[in-house]
């Protein structure tokens, strides 16, 4: 007997960004309403979408652009996802006490209440990406989000680097896996080493589609931001939000320098026979994998 469909209709949503938050949000908002007017019933924003991508430095004034999750901030998009009837993956900068802060995913239901969020559990410490000074690794695990559209693997951005990640997702039962994101190139790179490192990034991202038998929804930034210290040239990031069925196949490819948002069906049953198929979740030899819970095995 095949499995039964199970269609959901996805809105992506990517976009350059600017120092004025209202604007940031208006905008965003504007896209979120055509979608919804399209159909889209889950709607997927980029990572810290609020903001520039402050963390090209190390600057504790930054810490201001932090917001609590029960005022203003969250309520804005949790009134968005309410007047739109739409689940909403969003990516804040929580102020969770004086000094304690996270790059956090919430994401409301389509009447408006939070369904769930996952702090971000990886943290990059990278030339222009100074996460570690801003964010405290996460301490929610990996656990998906229940909502009216599915069980959803919500990820942020360096998480879409590790294996491990995914596979916890899936174990825990993600119907999808959904990263947003804040990625791109910096200005001394070749361009040979720009195309390596954005072919990586989404050649990693449908490994975990095909590995766990699941959709991948990927959406970037894009747009170029320059760096405020001017010791770099700044960040050109790459957009190419993309999204991958559950044998790695592209359903969408965003393009590199240009704003996009769409809307397309994503089929969140055609798991169970893609997993039929390629039974990589019976043959796994969890007896075997103790090495993994160590830092590198000498």
């Amino acid at each position: 007997m095949s499995v039964k469909s199970k269609i959901v209709p996805v809105g992506i949503i990517q976009q350059r960004k600017s120092a004025d938050i209202e604007n940031n949000r208006t905008r965003l908002a504007d896209a979120a309403r055509r979608l919804a007017a399209k159909g889209a019933k889950l709607i997927v924003n980029q990572e810290l979408h609020d903001s520039l991508y402050f963390c090209q430095t190390e600057n504790t004034d930054e810490f201001d652009l932090a917001v609590d999750l029960n005022a203003e901030s969250a309520g804005f998009y949790s009134a968005l996802a309410k007047e739109l009837g739409v689940v909403l993956v969003t990516s804040l900068f929580e102020r969770r006490a004086p000094g304690l802060y996270h790059n956090t995913a919430v994401v409301f239901e389509a009447d408006g209440s939070v369904a769930g969020k996952y702090r971000k559990m990886h943290i990059p410490d990278d030339p222009a990406y100074y996460e570690k000074f801003y964010f405290t690794p996460g301490d929610l695990g990996f656990e998906p989000i229940q909502t009216s559209v599915g069980k959803l693997g919500v990820l942020v951005c360096w998480d879409q680097w590790y294996p491990e990640a995914a596979r916890l997702m899936a174990l825990r039962g993600a119907e999808v896996l959904i990263y947003p994101t804040a990625i791109g190139w910096e200005s001394s790179d070749s361009e040979d080493e720009k195309q390596r490192q954005r072919e990586a990034w989404i050649t990693v991202q449908r490994g975990h589609a095909v590995a766990n038998g699941l959709p991948v929804i990927t959406v970037n930034r894009v747009g170029h931001e320059p760096d405020p210290s001017g010791a770099t040239g700044g960040i050109s990031f790459w957009g190419t939000s993309f999204v991958a069925g559950p044998q790695g196949e592209f359903l969408y490819k965003a393009p590199d320098n240009a704003e996009a948002e769409t809307i397309l069906e994503i089929d969140l049953g055609r798991s169970e026979n893609v997993r039929r198929w390629w039974p990589f979740m019976r043959d796994r030899r969890i007896d075997q994998y103790g090495g993994l819970t160590k830092r590198f095995l000498d």
